[in-house]
């Protein structure tokens, strides 16, 4: 099968993992992959896989979040179909104009479509990060309707679609996996606990904007008087990088690491921290969380997009409207009792092997994949006899 992928390979965000992360696997279970994504013709990036033919989109505006295509980019996805002839197309929604295109343009190549929509949410529209976020569903549903499939990360979400219109038989749930061979528990080859003289090391890993609230996590730290020993790492960049760290970046027990590329590197550290800490107020489904919970870190996040539903009876769910009070309280506990977090890292680390493994999702995905594809061919036969 020979599969046309649509998305992005920079800037570094959840976006960019999952679609490298996918691709990486249905080209080592023998699929033909074609990667089609937004860079710049004059700076093409660096070609990713030797066995993948990888086909540049011009862009006029690129971030973690948003991506505004050049008016050619329609033309040259639609000719570079054309000339691909793949089997099927698997967009990872990059909350670009071209999404609101792609439904016309397979319909007239008459190739099947599937996307994965990752839009942060919070179900219960607490604050005005998750009603901006709700805006997004809203815009987005009338056009979902329009694809053979939608894969969601979770109920929470699919249901949240279903109540916008988009028609169940549409939804399909895929949650977001983890390659828990890589990611797993084991000694960081890097020492930090050594390096920063830390007994407890606590981990924040994402971008760094607004709705991830970081502010508040280390507003709760700063107020909680946690022992010198213990460190807040802070890995990630983001637009708030700026403002939060004139401000907590001078303390000697919060360390500003920005954003890591080497994903090896990334693992080291989280093998070596002790607790993770999400304290978003949307979230669709954390592959930061996952990862941390892969690698046996006690876990605290909040109950943001569908978070609360991976991490419920393995960690912390913190309120995203009490998030500081409960950071607050929370972090000495820890500090003074680390008895507590050894029984978190063993439950993260079970919840994820029983149900985020990549391979689960790549074999989940491959039955997708047929199901729409052999739908088309009865479709097909149906209409001839």
């Amino acid at each position: 099968m020979h599969i046309a992928w649509l998305g992005k390979k920079s800037p570094f965000c959840g976006n960019v993992t999952y679609g490298r992360e996918i691709t990486n696997a249905l080209l080592d279970r023998g699929y033909q992959v074609s990667f089609l994504h937004f860079a710049q013709e004059e700076t093409e990036e660096e070609k990713t896989w030797p066995d993948c033919q990888e086909v540049i989109l011009p862009f006029l505006y690129k971030s973690q979040v948003y991506t505004i295509p050049s008016p050619r980019s329609s033309k040259i996805l639609m000719q570079s179909l054309k000339d691909l002839k793949p089997d099927l197309v698997h967009a990872s929604l990059t909350l670009s104009p071209l999404d609101f295109l792609l439904p016309e343009i397979c319909e007239e190549l008459d190739i099947p479509l599937i996307c994965t929509f990752h839009p942060a949410f919070d179900n219960k529209l607490r604050n005005l990060q998750s009603s901006t976020q709700f805006l997004t569903y809203q815009l987005y549903a009338p056009f979902l309707a329009n694809y053979d499939q939608v894969i969601v990360f979770s109920y929470l979400q699919r249901d949240l679609l279903i109540r916008l219109g988009v028609p169940s038989e549409r939804l399909a749930v895929i949650p977001n996996g983890v390659d828990t061979q890589k990611y797993s528990p084991g000694s960081s080859s890097v020492n930090l606990k050594q390096q920063l003289n830390a007994q407890q090391i606590y981990l924040y890993m994402g971008r760094i904007s607004p709705e991830k609230n970081l502010e508040t996590l280390l507003k709760a730290w700063k107020l909680s008087q946690m022992k010198p020993e213990n460190k807040l790492l802070i890995v990630g960049d983001g637009i708030s990088t700026s403002s939060l760290k004139p401000i907590y970046g001078e303390d000697l027990d919060i360390f500003w690491l920005g954003f890591i590329a080497d994903e090896q590197r990334r693992i080291n550290i989280l093998r070596a921290a002790d607790v993770f800490i999400l304290p978003s107020l949307v979230e669709g489904l954390s592959l930061s969380l996952l990862e941390a919970m892969s690698c046996s870190l006690a876990c605290l996040a909040t109950d943001a997009g569908a978070d609360e539903e991976v991490l419920k009876g393995a960690g912390i769910v913190l309120n995203t409207q009490r998030v500081f009070s409960q950071l607050k309280t929370l972090l000495p506990v820890f500090s003074d009792n680390p008895d507590l977090i050894f029984p978190l890292k063993q439950k993260s680390r079970q919840r994820v092997l029983e149900r985020y493994t990549l391979s689960e999702n790549i074999s989940q995905l491959e039955n997708l994949y047929n199901q729409v594809l052999n739908k088309r061919t009865t479709a097909f036969s149906h209409f001839y006899t």
